[in-house]
């Protein structure tokens, strides 16, 4: 048996870039792309992006450039997204009604199917349409509308009693806003987002600019 290829994590992080770019151009009618034109999009080099592709088989042709549509449905099978995903958002404050707000999940092919929370001021609110369930009813209604991903938005005291009792209803997915790390079986899979060393990130290349301008500002003087 022929041993599947190791993507590195830095190639599977472009993936989700490209796929928006793509669908932008193909929203505006156009059919092709070079990889030039992608590299200035994804600020990496053009045959950076030939062996991003590479990895997966190409999909295009020497001088001819690549098939928009193509691309997307292509990218978008990697990605898993040639599937409905339903969603679940445990913890309704601000941040997990923000997240259940975003209408742009459904074109993606992701569905918010239920919210819960264990605050009285939150249960029986309305978020685009889906009402807000007390986290006991968690149990009943996975068992009635199965869903693999959990969306965390809780305190962090919190998130690893409530990611565990995901995981024993079915929740094969955790998109991890709660900033403490989580132990999962190893046929379940994390994605942490730390807001703060986001921001943190933000500000590093604020530095950078600031700093390149000061350089240059330098050498012309």
């Amino acid at each position: 048996m022929k041993e599947e290829k190791k993507i590195s994590s830095a190639v599977i992080k472009r993936l989700p870039k490209y796929y928006r770019y793509l669908l932008i151009l193909q929203q505006m009618g156009i059919s092709r792309v070079s990889s030039n034109d992608l590299s200035k999009t994804m600020e990496i080099t053009s045959s950076q992006v030939r062996q991003d592709f590479f990895n997966f088989g190409g999909f295009g042709l020497q001088g001819y450039g690549y098939d928009v549509s193509l691309l997307v449905k292509e990218i978008g099978k990697i990605l898993g997204m040639d599937v409905t995903h339903n969603m679940i958002v445990i913890g309704a404050g601000n941040l997990g009604q923000a997240i259940a707000n975003h209408a742009s999940f459904e074109k993606r092919g992701f569905k918010i199917a239920g919210i819960f929370d264990n605050n009285p001021r939150h249960v029986g609110d309305v978020v685009r349409g889906i009402e807000i369930m007390h986290i006991d009813r968690l149990t009943e209604f996975m068992s009635q509308h199965p869903a693999d991903i959990a969306i965390i938005t809780v305190p962090r005291e919190y998130a690893r009693d409530v990611v565990d009792k995901a995981i024993r209803l079915g929740i094969k997915g955790i998109w991890n806003f709660a900033s403490v790390e989580l132990d999962v079986p190893e046929d379940v899979a994390v994605e942490n987002i730390h807001l703060s060393e986001s921001l943190m990130a933000l500000t590093y290349k604020m530095k950078e600019k600031r700093e390149s301008k000061a350089a240059k500002a330098k050498t012309q003087a």
